[in-house]
């Protein structure tokens, strides 16, 4: 499944690269790209565990951006 996730409040384009990285590496993820200007993330894994890779990469990025959220 490849879903578009809307992102709040990320800060930088560092911190976008730091969070693309970091959710690349999770166990499940087949491809993630996120995009500073648009402020979109768009997450490949597979359907289903999708909602549990969505959580972790949520983690994840907060880790790095603790003011990001992700809009469903």
């Amino acid at each position: 499944m490849r879903k578009t996730i809307k992102l709040q409040d990320l800060g930088c384009a560092n911190c976008a690269a730091k969070m693309e990285r970091a959710i690349a590496k999770l166990d499940g993820v087949v491809d993630v790209k996120i995009n500073f200007m648009t402020q979109k993330m768009t997450l490949e894994a597979p359907d289903e565990r999708f909602e549990d890779i969505l959580a972790a990469a949520e983690k994840a990025a907060r880790k790095i951006e603790p003011d990001v959220a992700f809009l469903r």
